[in-house]
């Protein structure tokens, strides 16, 4: 596994663990407000961390962590993203998984095979602004279609999420994803923020009346609504 990342210790981003985050360079979207543009654009050029130090480091810390996030770029992309969370899995840590989910074939091993805890999958708009969204104008959903029906049929705990952006998502946008993903267990509404690493400029955060607005839509079609990173 190339490893271009590693944060040693969150206590945010897998829900009921104390875990790390890998991350993975490269992904196949070019979301234009992506805050890792570095690991999108320019993955070669990145630092790296030789997988046999990340697993030392995860030996040392057995006992301390409980769990690994596997984040990106898109982590899908990697052929041996099974074997690495297998790995993992043997040392006795749970695995989440974030993902863009165009890649439904390697979701549904990962599922299978039991090797994910926990996924977290990115929705980026509504079905009809998708590919705008995510930067690709003729993007084919079908697979992101695919993504979500593979984790609604499955049993391991997930979440979708959306990171609003002012400029590129409205209210209305959110009855249709309510539509389309009514009956999903939960939803997280991020706010945008500007890691200073973007692949495009002149994006701003949403105020809190289009979120609360936001919020409102989802409730009506999702068990759970929540906001995160908002101050």
């Amino acid at each position: 596994m190339v490893i271009n990342g590693l944060q040693k210790l969150t206590l945010l981003d897998f829900p009921g663990r104390t875990a790390c985050t890998v991350f993975t360079g490269g992904c196949n979207f070019r979301c234009p407000f992506c805050h890792n543009a570095s690991l999108v654009l320019r993955a070669e050029e990145q630092p790296f961390m030789p997988e046999e130090d990340f697993f030392a480091f995860l030996k040392k810390r057995q006992g301390l962590l409980d769990g690994v996030c596997i984040t990106g770029g898109e982590p899908t992309l990697r052929p041996d993203l099974p074997d690495f969370m297998r790995k993992i899995k043997y040392l006795g840590y749970s695995v989440k998984l974030d993902t863009n989910g165009y890649r439904p074939e390697i979701l549904k091993k990962i599922i299978s095979e039991g090797l994910a805890d926990y996924v977290a999958m990115d929705i980026k708009s509504s079905p009809s602004r998708y590919g705008i969204v995510a930067g690709i104008p003729d993007l084919d959903i079908g697979p992101i279609r695919q993504s979500v029906s593979e984790l609604m049929e499955c049993r391991v705990p997930f979440e979708f999420r959306t990171t609003v952006v002012d400029e590129l998502h409205e209210p209305e946008d959110f009855e249709e994803i309510g539509r389309w993903l009514k009956g999903a267990p939960q939803y997280f509404v991020q706010c945008f923020k500007d890691s200073g690493d973007i692949i495009s400029d002149g994006f701003s955060a949403p105020g809190r009346w289009k979120l609360d607005k936001i919020v409102e839509i989802l409730d009506r079609y999702v068990f759970s609504v929540q906001l995160r990173g908002v101050d």
